[in-house]
């Protein structure tokens, strides 16, 4: 680019002289397959809890399963598995993941803090250098699907992990709510920007069956998901319901037991792209 100032600091576009600067190679004792982020344009629609799910969908396949929780000033994956250990090293530099009961492997800042209430007061510089850490200092060893569960927005730590980490695409998180669905576009077009594949969409909070009556709810308002994907081109749609005993086995640490087929067809989707 003619107006290229070499200053990538700065610089949104995702060409190929950032791809040489930026791209972190992974640790030497790992071989990830594929990386899936898992993004969204602002907090609170279920984006960990999606996260949770397709990884827990992918292991069930007997796929080897990873989430890399990039979501620093709010962990919330090690949670919804029911982990308390931490994370330990090897060798005083590589850092071994922690596993989940079925075998998923985690790394999370929460896994190394003593005190999981105690809160990350870090600046951005911080934040970005622990999610290049976690993806060059941590022992993955083999892994056919990492989930990179990603901070809302498009500040720094989302900005790094689209020029550090190579994804292979995103997945979307929203909810039905308008204003939402605005800045859902926000995060589209960075994916765009950086040349990454926008893989599929989730509405989160779509709907809520009555257990008396089996209606079907829209608590949140009528859902939008299905003409945004359209008009945007992502090719994979799913709705999340609003499930009283999804967010319970959250809670309880217990997702790895949630029955639902709600994101199967995602899951394939994701697997066969």
């Amino acid at each position: 680019m003619s107006e290229c100032t070499h200053d990538c600091s700065t610089c949104s576009q995702d060409c190929s002289s950032r791809k040489e600067s930026f791209r972190e190679p992974q640790n030497p004792l790992s071989n990830v397959k594929k990386v899936i982020g898992i993004v969204s344009g602002k907090g609170g629609v279920g984006k960990s809890m999606v996260t949770s799910l397709l990884a827990v969908l992918a292991n069930r396949k007997g796929l080897k399963t990873a989430i890399l929780d990039a979501d620093i000033t709010g962990p919330s994956v090690p949670k919804a598995f029911g982990l308390t250990e931490r994370a330990e090293s090897m060798d005083g530099k590589n850092i071994l993941p922690v596993r989940t009961k079925k075998g998923i492997k985690i790394m999370s800042i929460n896994l190394l803090l003593e005190d999981a209430t105690q809160p990350v007061i870090w600046r951005g510089p911080i934040l970005a250098g622990v999610v290049k850490q976690f993806w060059t200092d941590v022992v993955w060893d083999e892994v056919d699907f990492m989930f990179v569960d990603m901070p809302p927005g498009t500040g720094d730590v989302p900005l790094t992990i689209f020029q550090s980490l190579p994804l292979d695409g995103i997945v979307i998180v929203t909810s039905p709510q308008d204003l939402v669905s605005m800045v859902v576009e926000k995060a589209v077009n960075m994916a765009k920007m950086m040349n990454v594949p926008i893989l599929g969409m989730v509405e989160n909070m779509s709907y809520f069956t009555c257990p008396d009556c089996g209606k079907r709810l829209e608590i949140f308002g009528a859902s939008k998901v299905d003409e945004t994907a359209k008009r945007l081109g992502i090719p994979a749609v799913s709705k999340l319901p609003i499930n009283p005993e999804l967010a319970s086995q959250a809670d309880r640490g217990l997702i790895e037991l949630f029955e639902g087929d709600w994101l199967d067809d995602l899951s394939d989707h994701l697997e066969e792209n």
